[in-house]
């Protein structure tokens, strides 16, 4: 067996059929990260009768003096279970860097190892735990298990089935918060790729470079695998919803107040108040959906970027404006993209959870929002590094380079 660089056309026709076929082993992922300084290469392992038996897109980045390092993203297109041809193509990869001094290639293999329980939050795991060994053995070195989002790419995802998709079993909360953007004229739009200048500010990432949702949108869009939504307000429907819902509130608050002055009790009272804050809102509303109306000035709220690749699609990046929070855009642009795609696709990806279901934490209502459209939520295998130049490893990690690198103390 031997390691060749693959053109295009090799590559895409093994990956795209392979079981651990990801949008992060594409050429269109390597075409991104080329614009934000990475090399990319596409390489093969061949057997005797020339047919590619594992293959993968490495990503090339210089790191300290005259070294660099590789990453696959989402591991290599490899059958792990496979010790034979996983020591193989190790070898083989040594031999084919060592010359290039890649002293590392970064994976993080896509390879769920268990699901968490929306219940409990324990993880039931499944055979795939095995391949933990099998990576030790062979030079991968285990990087620690991170709760949160310190590593190139998130070790919990969350998905949804979206053929057996079923909005009754979303959390009561999602539901309300739905209904809630409905009820304030939200609109969901397909929009184009013009419109991705509208998205980068709903974004406000100022650490991003400048250009690269553009790049992004560029990279994918050539086999149309690559869409962005965004959230708008229709100010007419807001204004007549909202004086529908005024009107019937104001008839609720009119029976309690005679109903009261029969029965002044403590139930009474507060469904009376509550009817006055409901009153007050609805009519907040009305002059909010007037002004909006009057200005003739359209709001973004919420946006999307999804990537289409075989049977998923994956929501890669979204945003939606703090200001208009009360509105619940984000749950409303969710709701509308699983209806967008569950005709025509399996699964869809709302990408990273954080580990730490339990405790309060900066991400604690991220994974509230996530969960609350009652996913499948699958732990990965973790982060490894392929160690091709061991000497010179220990040389970039005990002087910090890795560590600046990857901005973090990433070595266990």
């Amino acid at each position: 067996m031997y390691i060749k660089s693959l053109n295009m056309k090799e590559f895409t026709e093994f990956a795209q059929n392979h079981p651990l076929s990801s949008l992060y082993q594409t050429i269109n992922y390597g075409m991104l990260k080329a614009e934000v300084g990475y090399d990319y290469e596409l390489i093969g392992l061949l057997d005797e009768e020339n047919t590619i038996v594992a293959a993968s897109l490495i990503l090339i980045k210089s790191i300290g003096t005259q070294s660099y390092y590789g990453y696959a993203p989402r591991g290599f297109l490899i059958d792990y279970q496979n010790e034979y041809l996983l020591e193989t193509f190790t070898k083989k990869l040594k031999e084919y860097y060592l010359d290039k001094r890649v002293i590392f290639i970064k994976v993080n293999p896509n390879i769920p190892i268990g699901e968490v329980n929306l219940n409990n939050y324990a993880t039931t795991y499944n055979d795939n735990y095995k391949i933990k060994n099998n990576l030790i053995n062979y030079d991968f070195k285990k990087l620690y298990d991170n709760l949160y989002f310190e590593a190139q790419l998130p070790r919990f995802n969350a998905f949804i089935d979206l053929k057996n998709y079923d909005p009754s079993k979303l959390s009561k909360n999602t539901r309300n918060k739905i209904k809630k953007g409905m009820r304030k004229g939200l609109v969901f739009e397909k929009s184009p790729k013009s419109d991705i200048q509208i998205f980068e500010k709903l974004l406000n990432n100022k650490d991003i470079k400048e250009f690269y949702y553009q790049d992004y949108y560029t990279a994918f869009e050539k086999n149309d695998d690559v869409d962005l939504f965004l959230i708008t307000i229709d100010y007419d429907e807001f204004l007549q919803n909202s004086q529908y819902i005024y009107n019937k509130e104001l008839e609720k608050n009119n029976k309690l107040n005679e109903r009261l002055t029969r029965r002044n009790t403590e139930h009474n009272i507060n469904a009376k108040m509550a009817s006055d804050k409901a009153l007050l809102s609805y009519k907040n509303d009305i002059m909010e959906a007037s002004k909006g109306l009057s200005d003739n000035h359209k709001v973004y709220l919420a946006g999307a970027l999804v990537i289409k690749h075989n049977n998923m699609v994956t929501v890669v990046m979204n945003a939606y404006d703090k200001n208009y929070k009360r509105f619940a855009p984000n749950y409303f642009l969710y709701y509308n993209i699983i209806k967008y795609y569950q005709e025509k696709y399996e699964f869809l990806d709302l990408n990273g959870v954080v580990g730490d279901f339990k405790g309060e934490n900066p991400y604690s209502g991220l994974n509230r929002f996530k969960i609350g459209f009652n996913p499948r939520i699958f732990e990965y295998l973790g982060e490894y590094d392929f160690i091709i130049n061991p000497k010179m490893y220990e040389i970039l990690n005990h002087n910090g380079y890795l560590a600046k690198e990857f901005n973090k103390k990433n070595v266990s």
